[in-house]
């Protein structure tokens, strides 16, 4: 049981601090690459009895095949973003169905869970934010990537898309867990979906900090007149975009977690299986949140349109108020400026500044009146 207990240690990126590749590592794509193996190939390497086999030049998925079938163990091969021909070799190799090899070349895939013959092919979509200073309407909040799984007896392969999502220290991690590794295959399935379902939980506090900015901004208190002026909606229309790419990732994978871990399969190992319906309790958390997220920016949009609303009408009604005042002395010097002989006051020589004197008591009373009942 000590397997058991190590097992969420060794699968939270953000619990464990990254340890350096040791010395079972040496057998790495990205220094040296055999001539026959496929450039998409990031790494390849034989586990036997949790342990990574030692290899003098980087293996082959061929080479790698072989030797598990001598020898016993599994082979886990990475690979990014590969074409349909670089695919190909490693899809009969391994007896891949074409279905699932089409998926995973073509990317843009909905997370699922599908079963074949000798396989599990399982879609998970990654997310990373993008840290900004200042959420604006062209800002990225997250950005999207995939990681397919192919779960076999024998051999595990990861096709991955997107800059975002490597799985280079998932790997150092796992390998230095022997037992864990020893349970084969499905051991690195359930770390890859906890890695994955971490990832969420981290991407939603970071989207949590960036919707409490704009509602506070929102709802802020405005000018002298109490009302706020509201944001540009733009942003928060973006932020909702972002919200809604997060949801399509979460969405759709909570239902293979569940039958992952609630549902007996073959090429699941039974100590492992048990631990899918922590990462399917995670990932339901995660939804909600997202729903919740989509919930209070749909609140937050129409609170800031009803701000922006009041603040036109705020608006409208002052001016409203200046015309009134402005008519007073508008009115009166209209009157006098017609070519009458006969007109009030016209020939007094108090006549200029008395009618003066009343425009500016007229102006004046009806300013207090309107400011009185909140019109300026």
């Amino acid at each position: 049981m000590s397997m058991i207990r190590d097992l969420r240690a060794v699968v939270r990126p953000s619990r464990v601090s990254p340890r350096k590749p040791t010395s079972t590592s040496n057998a790495s794509y990205d220094t040296t690459r055999d001539p026959a193996t496929p450039s998409a190939v990031v790494d390849c390497a034989v586990y036997r009895d949790g342990v990574r086999v030692r290899s003098d030049k980087p293996l082959s998925p061929h080479e790698a095949m072989r030797l598990v079938r001598r020898d016993g163990g599994f082979v886990w091969i990475g690979l990014h973003e590969p074409t349909e021909a670089e695919f190909a070799g490693i899809a009969s190799e391994f007896g891949l169905h074409p279905l699932a090899v089409e998926d995973a070349v073509q990317a843009h895939q909905r997370p699922k869970l599908e079963r074949y013959d000798d396989s599990l092919f399982t879609v998970f979509k990654t997310i990373h934010y993008v840290e900004h200073d200042r959420l604006t309407a062209n800002s990225e909040v997250v950005e999207t990537g995939e990681v397919m799984c192919f779960t076999g007896r024998d051999f595990f392969i990861t096709v991955r898309h997107g800059g975002q999502g490597s799985l280079r220290a998932l790997r150092h991690r796992l390998q230095d867990d022997q037992e864990l590794l020893a349970k084969g295959p499905s051991a690195v399935l359930h770390a890859i979906a906890d890695h994955v379902v971490d990832g969420y939980i981290a991407v939603a506090d970071a989207v949590q900090d960036d919707i409490d900015e704009v509602e506070t901004e929102v709802f802020s208190p405005g000018r002298k007149g109490g009302v706020s002026r509201g944001v540009d909606s733009a942003r928060i229309y973006q932020l909702k975009r972002e919200v809604l790419e997060f949801k399509r990732a979460v969405a759709p994978l909570l239902r293979p977690m569940q039958l992952l871990s609630e549902r007996p399969m073959r090429l699941v190992d039974p100590d492992i299986q048990k631990y899918f319906r922590d990462v399917a309790d995670h990932l339901a958390r995660v939804q909600e949140q997202v729903l919740s997220f989509d919930e209070l920016l749909n609140s937050i949009l129409q609170a800031n349109l009803a701000q922006a609303s009041v603040a036109q009408n705020e608006d409208m009604r002052k001016i409203t108020a200046w015309a009134a005042i402005i008519a007073v002395p508008t009115m009166v010097t209209g009157v006098y400026g017609m070519n009458f002989d006969y007109m009030p006051e016209l020939h007094w020589k108090y006549g200029y500044p008395l009618v003066l004197g009343v425009t500016i008591a007229m102006c004046v009373g009806i300013h207090r009146v309107l400011k009185r009942n909140g019109w300026l």
